[in-house]
């Protein structure tokens, strides 16, 4: 069975850093990318940045774009997406996802996900 666990939120002062992790188990079947997602209270899930497995382009929201950064160690089957920068408005809880496409102009769009983590709260604050 397909599972994601995400690791690595806490607290932390606006500027620091975080690194989160995302650990896929169960697949069998290769997946085209995965992609972290972000949803603060009140707000609608977004999407942060992807990874995608073919070719190992990333993509970003523009709100992160300079200070988050995504990598995928294939070895261990986990995808990280490194924080630097933290401001107040990236606290939300993060979740990782992917499915059985990838489609590179849509791939912020929730919808296009069929598997989730759990995943992991980061608060930025002082």
């Amino acid at each position: 069975q397909e599972q994601l666990l995400e690791s690595g939120g806490e607290l932390v002062q606006p500027g620091g850093s975080l690194r989160l992790s995302c650990a896929a188990s169960g697949f069998t079947w290769n997946y085209y990318a995965m992609t972290w997602f972000r949803q603060a209270p009140g707000k609608e899930r977004e999407g942060v940045a992807c990874f995608s497995v073919s070719d190992a382009m990333t993509y970003y929201a523009s709100s992160v774009k300079g200070r988050f950064t995504v990598s995928r160690d294939s070895s261990k089957n986990i995808v990280y997406l490194q924080m630097d920068n933290l401001q107040v408005e990236d606290t939300g809880v993060y979740y990782c996802a992917t499915g059985f496409g990838f489609w590179a102009t849509d791939w912020a769009n929730p919808q296009r996900y069929s598997f989730w983590g759990q995943g992991t709260q980061v608060t930025v604050s002082s």
